[in-house]
């Protein structure tokens, strides 16, 4: 078999600069047009924004405020992606042989930087519930070992804790969220009036994905570890969108999120950290003997994968990190506030979402007196032309409403047009 040279292959995985520098550019001149103004006072800069909207490819089919599930990929990423494949492809096992696992370190190490840990604690893997379920399937449970959520947590993870219970034994404790909680000691306590000495993990969302509430993952963390209780959190909402690190949740022992949401990577790309002294315990789902058990490592042998979306983070983060998280956290609460703040006190309208500005980001979920959850999205869609998605579960009825960074205020102001009314 013929062996390709070092040059060779260079010229060969090389190129996505030449080819994306136009899009590059663009970003390049918008956040020049920025200057060193404040997050707070650019985030209402609707001027600023187009010019970012224009890197991104929005659709003039619809008004798209469903950007929670999986957000669109900026022009410089997508680009970038559609290289990668191209790339990998032309010299195929030879990449997957030589480059893929060196390649995917350097996301790694950039995405441990970004959440605040170290790469030995973090893997990258397809989505929020693989990593989630891959610490919830890893751990060793017993007959009466006792799991505290809530009701308003992600359903396929409670499905999987609901999995655990009839294969193991274990008991899921829930609780149940308000939608306007007065303090954050509201809800420590609640959580706390779960626990009992049975009592092995407690899960939380760091951001709930059916109305956008912000929990104090850290004082629920602290108030856990008190009763010896483990945290696992799920994070798939809030890596990218908030601006915080792992030692800002007090020492949570595992946390999960998606990448293709809100950091902007094609689909199919996620984290999951566990802290080190965690990770031993914690069985891989496929086997690999090459990996001692303390390594983190041993938790990502998922055989071959499409390699191009982990080469695309890297470029996610680059676009990511030059508009700056503390920028993009305050347009994203801006955005929220622009439309809630003008329909909150319409007596027919109900915000699920807390009103207080540190107690959301992006995330809403409103819901109109007469009309069921997908009554609301269908009217939406088929009248305005505007996609969100029904939500009908636990103490949350309505429609969740996400804007991006591509969104625009004049879409709002359509938004607001359209629940006023058919709230009448």
């Amino acid at each position: 078999m013929s062996t390709l040279s070092k040059r060779q292959f260079l010229k060969t995985m090389v190129g996505a600069t030449t080819l994306t520098a136009g899009q590059w550019s663009g970003l390049t001149e918008a956040l020049a047009s920025a200057g060193q103004r404040p997050a707070a006072e650019l985030a209402r800069d609707d001027d600023f924004w187009l010019k970012i909207r224009a890197l991104y490819p929005v659709t003039n089919e619809f008004t798209q405020l469903e950007n929670g599930y999986y957000s669109l990929a900026a022009r410089p990423v997508l680009e970038g992606y559609l290289q990668h494949i191209q790339q990998v492809n032309a010299v195929s096992s030879y990449y997957m042989r030589t480059r893929q696992f060196s390649d995917k370190r350097l996301a790694q190490e950039q995405l441990a930087q970004l959440l605040g840990c170290s790469t030995d604690e973090l893997i990258i893997t397809r989505n929020t519930t693989e990593s989630l379920d891959t610490v919830i399937s890893g751990l060793t449970w017993k007959a009466g070992d006792e799991v505290v959520m809530a009701q308003q947590d992600y359903g396929a993870i409670l499905d999987m804790f609901r999995q655990q219970a009839r294969r193991y034994g274990t008991v899921n404790r829930l609780v149940s969220l308000p939608n306007h909680p007065q303090s954050d000691d509201e809800i420590v306590r609640l959580y706390e009036q779960a626990i009992t000495p049975k009592t092995r993990m407690l899960m939380v969302c760091h951001l709930v994905n059916i109305t956008g509430q912000i929990l104090p993952v850290r004082k629920i963390t602290e108030m856990a570890h008190q009763h010896g209780v483990e945290v696992l959190v799920d994070g798939a909402h809030a890596f990218a969108h908030l601006a915080f690190s792992i030692a800002d949740l007090g020492g949570c022992d595992y946390y999960a999120s998606s990448l293709h949401k809100w950091l902007g990577t094609p689909l199919g790309a996620g984290i999951l950290y566990v802290r080190r002294d965690k990770i031993a315990p914690v069985w891989p789902l496929f086997a690999d003997s090459s990996v001692p058990d303390t390594d983190i490592r041993k938790l990502n042998h998922t055989g071959t994968h499409p390699v191009a979306t982990d080469l695309a983070i890297q470029d996610a983060i680059r676009f990511h990190t030059s508009i700056g998280i503390d920028r993009k956290e305050a347009r994203l609460r801006y955005l929220q506030h622009y439309w809630t703040d003008q329909v909150r006190k319409h007596p027919n309208i109900t915000l699920n979402t807390p009103e207080t500005p540190a107690r959301s980001c992006a995330i809403a979920n409103v819901g109109i007196a007469g009309k069921t959850p997908a009554e609301l999205a269908k009217v939406l869609f088929d009248r305005y032309r505007i996609f969100t998605v029904a939500i009908d579960n636990a103490n949350v009825r309505g429609v969740r409403v996400t804007p991006h960074l591509y969104t625009t205020t004049a879409e709002l102001d359509t938004f607001v047009r359209a629940l006023t009314e058919l709230a009448g």
